[in-house]
């Protein structure tokens, strides 16, 4: 990792006050920064997130940026959900300020190796795994990231013997100048986050700093079966690929329905595909990713295989709700665009009902139509994007507008039968309506469950 930077007495402005805004205030201001934190939101809309910031003493410029508050600053760090675009980075640029990602300056000051993952769909899955893997194997971990828990915000519990394992978003990997995994991981690549990046090659290109700053001593993981993914493998680090398609040369490979793992011409068994207790050949490919990315960090076979068996899944991905009545419902709220939300579709083998719908990231959700025609038999939509994905996938299945999620819900529990399959997995954001997808899931979760006890009480009303 790159040398600490001295943070006492430098001018300091963190632009955007979401979670990880908040922390990288507060990271700063403890280490003697002259703070300015700001965001377009006022104090009344930001609300108790904001209270330790006010303890700190530190400024800050609420209700809108303004361009004069760059003047003399040192270095400014961007909320990831700040756009690289913002006319108050756009000032910045052009006065040759320092800008750096939460994750660019957390990396000066953590200890031990680093695993950072990116990819289109499956991070989330594909990271928790890791840490749960290699904390099985008994190494020290910290899981954090785009994961929800800002990397800055762990640095203090960092040691030499730590192997931190982070998600990394696009936006963050934007503003990076040294940040360098020791493995890296590139789950897969597909369109996303248009409306932010606007063309697929600068999504592409902001992904793929992932392995920027990476050495020959480090390791880059790679999809073997996404094209698009394996275009990007860099030069510097080992690479080491993931297929479920074909052997691997170095990395993990399946054949026979076995999980082979492949290095210097040896290879060693890891575990049944039996035994992945996650829904769908996407948690293959995120297993097959996860077992390169163990193996590579010291864990044993064995170790490997216990960690895949034992791992509970995600919420919010693919999961498992309720069954009542015969009707079993999925949370996979998660599933923000297309790709993630064909995965969904590809878990089951039919008669599904799929709540579709949020705020519209450019995406073209014409590319749902032949799943949807072949698997799905209702397609429940909400939220802004609504009409828009009426447009495209119209004649693919029934529709519905149900306009909001408790709406959808008890439009699927009133057409669901003995054998289907309900699932949320809307192929949006989910500004629109809700604070984050997690908020969104929460909802969906929580309307089942009401479903649920109305069923148990009609139940036990008749006996």
């Amino acid at each position: 990792m790159p040398s600490p930077i001295e943070l006492r007495n430098k001018r300091v402005l963190v632009i955007g006050l979401a979670r990880t805004g908040v922390a990288t205030s507060l990271f700063c201001a403890a280490r003697g920064a002259r703070v300015t934190a700001t965001d377009t939101r006022s104090e009344e809309e930001l609300g108790d997130s904001i209270a330790p910031l006010r303890a700190t003493g530190l400024r800050l410029e609420l209700g809108g940026h303004r361009e004069e508050t760059l003047v003399n600053q040192d270095l400014i760090v961007p909320s990831p959900g700040v756009p690289a675009d913002a006319p108050l980075l756009r000032t910045a640029r052009s006065q040759g300020l320092s800008i750096w990602s939460e994750i660019e300056l957390a990396d000066r000051f953590l200890k031990g190796r680093l695993i950072g993952v990116t990819g289109s769909n499956g991070k989330t899955t594909t990271t928790t795994l890791i840490e749960h893997i290699l904390k099985t194997a008994e190494f020290s971990t910290i899981l954090a990231g785009n994961i929800g828990t800002p990397l800055i915000s762990v640095v203090e519990r960092t040691k030499d013997a730590t192997i931190t394992v982070v998600e990394l978003s696009s936006f963050q990997l934007e503003w990076i100048e040294t940040f360098r995994p020791n493995i890296s991981v590139f789950l897969n690549l597909t369109p996303d986050h248009l409306d932010r990046h606007h063309t697929l090659e600068a999504y592409s290109a902001a992904k793929a700093r992932i392995f920027a700053n990476q050495a020959e001593t480090d390791s880059a993981v790679l999809n073997a079966d996404d094209p698009a993914t394996a275009s990007l493998a860099p030069a510097k680090p080992q690479v080491y690929w993931f297929s479920r398609k074909q052997r691997a040369a170095q990395g993990a490979f399946v054949r026979e329905k076995e999980i082979l793992f492949r290095r210097d011409g040896a290879e060693e068994s890891i575990l049944k595909l039996a035994d992945i207790p996650l829904a769908g050949a996407h948690n293959e490919e995120n297993v097959l990713a996860a077992v390169v990315a163990a193996r590579l960090a010291g864990a044993a076979p064995a170790a490997i295989a216990k960690g895949v068996r034992s791992f509970a899944g995600v919420e919010h991905r693919l999961e498992f709700v309720a069954e009542i009545g015969g009707v079993r419902y999925y949370n996979d709220s998660k599933a923000t665009n297309v790709d993630a939300t064909l995965k969904a579709l590809d878990a089951f083998p039919g008669r599904i009902l799929i709540i579709l719908g949020g705020k519209d990231k450019g995406s073209d959700y014409t590319l749902l139509r032949a799943p949807l025609r072949e698997k799905a038999i209702l397609a429940l939509l909400i939220g802004a994007a609504a009409e828009k994905i009426e447009r495209q996938i119209a004649g693919s299945v029934a529709i519905e507008r149900a306009g909001t999620l408790e709406r959808a819900v008890e439009i699927a529990s009133h057409a669901a039968r003995q054998g289907d399959i309900v699932v949320l997995a809307p192929a949006c954001a989910s500004f629109d309506q809700f604070q984050s997808y997690e908020h969104r899931g929460r909802v969906f979760k929580d309307l089942v469950h009401q479903l649920e006890r109305q069923a148990a009480s009609t139940t036990s009303g008749r006996g």
